[in-house]
């Protein structure tokens, strides 16, 4: 139960981080009953027919993904690349920002900044270099009273289980398959 004090009602971010901080608790307690039950795997599906244009689902979610007319696209959504960044700082600030509620640290705005270096002739196959990010550069700015110090243990702490930035940062086994579907073959999985 939500805990209104005179101190949250002056600040309606530390009565929404109450609620925050309540949700979590529950999520949290369900974990520790039943571990196993936090496993899940998620299944996105991308369709694309005639053009570069991609139509995303996951579950209720839908999205569109694109390639400008420079590369042939039409334009009609984001290119992927944005989604993969706006994933990483939205993951990275959501995480940050729960954590931060859930110890009572009052963060009144957050900012966070990615900054991905490319080598796009790598994504045309004219360049020896990978095509993924030659670096990455993140930056958390937060609006807070808080002690620095515990602010900078609190953003490793939250970094440190950060699903899509410990993606970026760390190399991870990645399998595919292709499946011919007017064949109805399916090629042995790739390692």
């Amino acid at each position: 139960m939500t805990m209104i004090t005179s101190d949250t009602v002056s600040h309606p971010v530390a009565l929404r981080d109450a609620m925050i901080r309540e949700a979590q608790a529950a999520v949290i307690d369900r974990i520790r009953a039943d571990p196993d039950a936090a496993c899940s795997t998620l299944v996105t599906i991308g369709r694309i027919e005639e053009g570069l244009s991609c139509r995303i689902t996951q579950g209720k979610f839908q999205a569109t993904a694109d390639m400008g007319r420079g590369m042939g696209g039409d334009a009609t959504g984001p290119s992927p690349g944005f989604f993969a960044r706006a994933g990483i700082v939205g993951c990275v600030g959501i995480g940050v920002k729960m954590m931060a509620a859930r110890e009572g640290l009052l963060f009144r705005s957050m900012d966070v900044t990615i900054e991905c270096d490319f080598d796009d002739a790598a994504l045309m196959e004219l360049s020896p270099r990978s095509a993924a990010p030659l670096a990455s550069r993140i930056r958390i700015e937060i609006d807070t009273d808080e002690d620095p110090a515990a602010v900078d243990a609190l953003v490793e702490r939250a970094l440190a289980v950060d699903p899509w930035f410990l993606a970026l940062r760390d190399a991870q086994v990645v399998r595919h398959e292709t499946v011919l579907a007017n064949a109805g073959s399916t090629r042995a999985p790739a390692d």
